[in-house]
């Protein structure tokens, strides 16, 4: 009874607003005055599972991206992508979907890379005439190809929950980001097929020449997914030690080569971050505690018996799970829903055959659609405030995408084991 009332004040409280670190406080405030149980017994073991280097590598990239977003490193690889294919009916909002998965192979984050790209690719849009809402709905469906191009954030908190090798989940998710960055584009091109008024972008006098410029320019800017993804898979660096290089890079590049970053947007970019990394670490503490409760009274196992109940098909058993997932990343964000999904679904999913590192590619996929998906859909409205898009004329093309890019995409992976696992068992054994 008491776990039916923790799970009922969780979604009352998430869906009328409250943040997500204070929901769970006041889940565990719950189990405190009702459950005879003593939090503060649980509070040590939240305290000792963060004490890892693992984990630093979280604020890292998020300081990483905000650095980035105010550094304009995003824009000269934008600039080459509008000379490639902006000639190209439904090329530029293409470039928008390849821009979000490179910037969030560096950034890590979601959020990070819908801010950056936004920002810088609606104006561009605009100026070519593109249908206001699709435009902006495109680039919010692609932006949670920042928690699937690797290194992601979340996978390093999934490898770390888990217990697994943090490289294999990395690289679990390549596969499916890939396939999920061909259907956007393709979903974009099919949608603005009848559209008459976009403005394709002007031929240059020399196209080799100003190809030769663009390249240049973002020359700095390419080296950076380059050297941090090349030290994590060469076994250079760790992603901790990626994470800590990502930071280190953009500070000079923003501020001598690009120029965006000076003294008083740099520290405000810190304090941002530093704010970000607060709320990310305190939701993480208390996400982790309320996990802990849970194990302590076997919910994994009652929601395994009752998955089993109903059918021990694993077709169905999968199905079941992928549903819960989803409508755990509708009520809250992805680390959160990442934390609470990790250890309750896992035990599930494993008894139905599916590998956990093939898990880590269904839940980084899940969680991303579920973002995305109204009712509550946090990125959604993000989107809205960073594209200066109402959220209505967003909610239309933004289903399509989910339905004809992300949940065939999510099936997929789902159901083929292969498309997860090849590459990790393919470069790893």
């Amino acid at each position: 009874m008491l776990i039916v009332a923790c799970i009922i004040l969780l979604c009352l409280l998430l869906v009328i607003g409250v943040a997500v670190p204070m929901a769970f406080g006041a889940v565990l405030i719950l189990i405190a005055v009702f459950g005879g149980h003593e939090v503060s017994g649980f509070m040590p073991a939240g305290h000792w599972k963060m004490n890892t280097v693992v984990l630093l590598a979280i604020p890292l990239f998020i300081l990483a991206g905000g650095i980035m977003e105010r550094g304009k490193i995003a824009a000269p690889l934008i600039h080459l992508a509008e000379l490639v294919v902006g000639r190209v009916k439904g090329g530029l909002s293409a470039a928008a979907v390849v821009a979000c998965a490179i910037f969030g192979s560096i950034s890590g984050s979601a959020a990070a890379t819908l801010t950056c790209i936004g920002s810088i690719m609606m104006p561009h849009l605009r100026r070519a005439n593109y249908p206001e809402g699709t435009a902006a709905a495109l680039i919010v469906s692609a932006c949670p190809l920042g928690l699937l191009i690797p290194p992601s954030a979340s996978q390093i908190l999934y490898a770390w929950v888990t217990q697994q090798s943090v490289l294999k989940c990395f690289l679990s998710t390549v596969i499916p980001g890939l396939i999920l960055v061909c259907l956007l584009c393709v979903v974009n091109f099919v949608m603005l097929r009848n559209v008459k008024q976009l403005k394709l972008a002007e031929k240059p006098d020399s196209y080799v020449r100003e190809f030769g410029v663009r390249s240049w320019r973002a020359f700095p800017a390419l080296l950076m997914p380059a050297f941090i993804l090349g030290g994590i898979y060469g076994g250079v660096m760790t992603p901790t030690e990626a994470a800590g290089f990502a930071v280190v890079y953009a500070i000079p590049v923003g501020f001598f080569v690009y120029k965006g970053l000076n003294r008083h947007n740099f520290w405000q970019g810190l304090k941002e971050s530093a704010v970000t990394i607060g709320v990310v670490m305190i939701m993480v503490f208390m996400v982790l505690i309320v996990s802990r409760f849970l194990i302590f009274e076997d919910i994994p196992g009652m929601a395994k018996n009752l998955v089993y109940s109903v059918s021990d098909n694993p077709i169905v058993i999968l199905l079941m799970v992928n549903v819960v997932m989803i409508l755990i990343g509708m009520l809250m964000d992805d680390i959160s829903g990442l934390l609470l999904s990790a250890p309750l679904l896992l035990p599930i999913v494993t008894s139905a055959g599916m590998d956990p590192i093939h898990f880590a590619a269904v839940l980084g996929v899940n969680l991303g659609m579920a973002n995305i998906t109204p009712p509550t859909a946090p990125l959604l409205y993000l989107g809205a405030r960073v594209t200066g898009t109402p959220v209505n004329k967003m909610i239309k093309p933004t289903l399509i995408m989910i339905f004809f890019a992300w949940l065939p995409t999510l099936i997929i992976t789902t159901y083929v084991p292969s498309v997860a696992m090849w590459l990790p068992n393919y470069l790893m054994g």
